[in-house]
């Protein structure tokens, strides 16, 4: 790997410098001396394996937490902030994986909260208010209602939210942090383009994310952290993805050639064994562990699905097309209104999450933090949580039966954590992704729903988790997973359905699929043939 290239002088004052930047917590030194300079008009990207650091820099720069060495400028003023609301005065907005949005709220009442326009006697100008909103949506080409309630939208639509609430304020620094985790090629334009604008009017803007292919897309220069140093600062053009890799996961790492694939999501370099898989599925498909027949309700139309066993079967589609919405239904979290749903030969008139799970039908939701875990809790009991009753006797848990049975899920899956007692909001992104494919571990499942499985997962934890999903197949369970990352369907599907406006368009296999430009512009295309035929 070549020496990372020094950043180009220049005549212009950075937004922000950070020279020298040291954080402990504790006996954990979480930033060891770290640099960062973000010039007016620069998209800089900040990568890292979870736990190198960058949240931490993040969090000193919004004012959460603060640093104990080095100094913090904004443009050539030395800085030290003592509050999130003395960061947001002086320019820096942040926008965080974790959601700050006001669910019984609009949208527009979320991205106006705080500068409302009054009246006199102090009184919300909300036509006002609704119309300043709609008129940055629209100039923006963001696909948003200023009225509909946040708690009403999908996760994905959420997080537009939360960008466009940073967007809407008077931002000198913008700081990013995986604002792509659960947006399809579409919406990625639509965000990529707003940036763009804001970057036209001087605002510089860190962005964090593990999608290393957008990196080459929207940044001018590269900063990598690991394990709380700087590793080097790239410009984005003089660097390749392979370089990246190296940089991000050190090097002489054993599985450094398996990530650069993930990385680069690659779908025609397949592991052998995933490739006999797919021979496999062809001898499996007339064993279907799921079949949905002309499925409606509130959200889907006539949905026709068939997931064979030891099939790893994609749903792909833009915000809102309902392929979360078929997870849903087929787990019991929405009812079935019209059509069948047969779950391992077993006809379902109704279904509820309890029998789903009796019938090993397990779900990875799309929130990990407010759906799939429970912070606050140990990883034992976000485990022992699904299965109960397996871990009871008499209304009692059986704790060391839990415990042990915790530890073993852990070593299989490998998260990394001090023990099973742990508290989960402690564990990196990538660890409590884990827990969370760990719920489901024992006994194995037969039926796997998986939403955005990889959402804020760095590139390692990323590959391990790909290991974790082809291991369940290889051993028989069918796989149905939803992506907006188009690469990863690639990679890990068998075959893909496009879904559009609740209902399944097309399905296509392996042989078929071609690249992701190919795939994204399919779904286009079948979303426009919908809208032409309606």
């Amino acid at each position: 790997m070549s020496e990372p290239v020094a950043a180009a002088s220049s005549p212009q004052v950075p937004l922000i410098r950070v020279a020298g930047v040291t954080k402990r917590f504790g006996g954990v030194q979480a930033l060891r001396g770290v640099n960062l300079e973000v010039l007016p008009g620069e998209v800089h990207a900040l990568l890292g394996e979870n736990g190198a650091g960058k949240s931490t820099l993040i969090k000193i720069l919004s004012g959460v937490h603060a640093y104990d060495e080095g100094s913090i400028e904004i443009a050539g003023k030395r800085v030290a902030f003592e509050s999130p609301a003395q960061s947001r005065a002086a320019g820096v907005a942040v926008v965080y994986q974790d959601l700050s949005l006001v669910e019984s709220l609009s949208v527009g009442a979320n991205l106006m909260l705080g500068r409302e326009p009054r009246t006199r006697l102090g009184f919300v100008k909300k036509r006002q208010l609704m119309a300043m909103v709609n008129d940055f949506l629209r100039a923006h080409g963001i696909p948003l209602d200023a009225r509909t309630p946040v708690g009403s939208l999908p996760f994905a639509y959420r997080q537009m939210t939360e960008i466009c609430k940073a967007l809407m304020g008077d931002v000198r620094i913008l700081i990013l942090d995986e604002p792509t985790s659960a947006l399809t090629g579409g919406e990625e334009q639509i965000l990529f383009d707003a940036i763009r604008t804001v970057t036209s009017r001087g605002v510089g803007v860190i962005y964090v994310t593990h999608r290393l292919n957008e990196v080459f897309r929207i940044s001018q220069r590269v900063t990598v952290f690991r394990d709380g140093l700087n590793v080097g600062m790239f410009p984005t053009a003089q660097t390749d993805m392979k370089q990246l890799v190296a940089a991000i996961i050190g090097p002489g790492h054993a599985a450094l050639h398996a990530r650069e694939r993930t990385a680069a999501g690659s779908a025609s370099d397949l592991p052998a064994q995933q490739a006999n898989q797919a021979k496999k599925n062809v001898a499996e498909a007339a064993r279907p562990v799921l079949t949905l027949s002309k499925v409606g309700n509130d959200r889907l139309r006539d949905v026709d699905l068939i997931v064979g066993k030891g099939e790893v079967h994609g749903l792909a589609g833009l915000i809102g097309s309902g392929r979360t919405e078929i997870l849903e239904t087929v787990f019991g979290l929405r009812a079935v209104d019209t059509g069948s749903v047969v779950i391992d030969d077993q006809a379902m008139s109704r279904i509820t999450p309890a029998l789903a799970i009796k019938l090993g039908v397990a779900l990875v939701p799309e929130d990990r933090h407010v759906q799939g875990l429970v912070l606050d809790h140990s990883i034992e009991r976000n485990l022992t949580l699904p299965r109960l009753p397996q871990f009871s006797r008499w209304g009692w848990l059986r704790s060391q039966a839990a415990v042990q049975q915790a530890q073993s899920s852990m070593k299989k899956l490998a998260v990394k954590a001090p023990g099973s007692s742990t508290c989960v909001k402690f564990l990196s992104g990538g660890n409590q992704q884990k827990v969370v494919f760990a719920k489901w571990d024992h006994p194995r499942p037969k039926l796997l729903l998986l939403d955005e499985p990889t959402v804020g997962v760095d590139v390692g934890a990323r590959e391990e988790i790909y290991g974790v999903i082809q291991d369940a197949a290889l051993a028989g369970t069918g796989v149905l997973v939803v992506s907006s990352d188009l690469d990863e369907l690639l990679r890990l599907c068998d075959r893909v359905s496009i879904v559009v406006d609740g209902r399944i368009v097309n399905t296509l296999d392996r042989a078929h699929l071609g690249n992701a430009e190919a795939l994204h512009h399919l779904i286009q295309l079948s979303r426009s043939s919908i809208e032409l035929a309606t």
